[in-house]
């Protein structure tokens, strides 16, 4: 595999940015249903097409019902060119070495905090391990937030649209209000859709109002929350946005260039 071509600088200076269609997100792990015949679990993963590369963001929580999923799915292991986790607990990084076992030959974008024995692991495969601490590209028009957060230190997935940004989170475990700020911070830009986890289901009725209100004010034009955001806040989300709201689960394939 050739040297994969990292950028260190901040998202905002980036002379690389273009201002293209994502195309599809295809969630291929969650613990939400939506897809009959495919198998949930708890944990999250989604492939993006359209990127420089195909991205396959975090790997849910087990290797073999991600690798069953995108069977069914129609993806081919092979396909994907890049592996961005968000952070490292096991319902995210779960189903990377079965992954790995399939296709090495890809460039496993982690935070720089993730233990060394994981990443000497991974690297055992094969495959290429960037450390990642600040925001950089990942692909032509995919980027990485960098790490964010203190206790558990999390980075998320920024792809530039011509429509807007859309966010990717794992289970935004630093704020997903901070992390959708950060994202409109390094962009200028709108933000059009913000999908994953939301890490809401701690949260009470007047803490979701707060939060839905600050995605109002960021100007975020459709959401899709899953994973472990927690069904109260999904039902929320659901009423505030209404057609905007978009249902996440395994087997949901988001068109990104229908969004208006």
């Amino acid at each position: 595999m050739k040297k994969h071509q990292v950028m260190h600088t901040e998202l905002e200076h980036s002379s690389t940015a273009q201002n293209k269609d994502v195309g599809m997100i295809t969630v291929i792990y969650d613990n939400n249903a939506y897809q009959a015949g495919l198998e949930t679990g708890w944990g999250f993963s989604c492939l993006i097409r359209g990127t420089g590369k195909t991205v396959l963001f975090d790997t849910g929580g087990d290797g073999a019902k991600l690798l069953a999923n995108m069977r069914k799915l129609g993806i081919s292991p092979h396909e994907i060119g890049m592996v961005v986790l968000s952070h490292i607990h096991g319902d995210h990084v779960g189903g990377l070495t079965g992954f790995l076992e399939k296709n090495p030959d890809v460039a496993v974008f982690v935070p720089k905090s993730f233990p060394g024995d994981f990443k000497t692991d991974i690297k055992r495969y094969g495959a290429h391990v960037v450390e990642v601490q600040k925001p950089m590209e990942t692909c032509e028009g995919a980027y990485s937030t960098g790490e964010l957060g203190t206790v558990i230190k999390e980075q998320s997935l920024i792809v530039k649209t011509n429509r807007g940004l859309v966010v990717i989170t794992g289970c935004a475990h630093p704020g997903i209000a901070k992390i959708v700020k950060k994202a409109k911070e390094f962009f200028k830009d709108t933000v059009l859709f913000v999908t994953g986890g939301y890490h809401l289901g701690n949260k009470n009725r007047k803490e979701l109002e707060g939060i839905i209100s600050d995605f109002q004010n960021l100007g975020v034009r459709y959401v899709g929350p899953c994973h472990c955001t927690g069904e109260n806040a999904r039902e929320l989300f659901r009423k505030t946005y209404r057609e905007k709201y978009i249902p996440v689960g395994v087997g949901k394939i988001i068109d990104m260039r229908l969004f208006q």
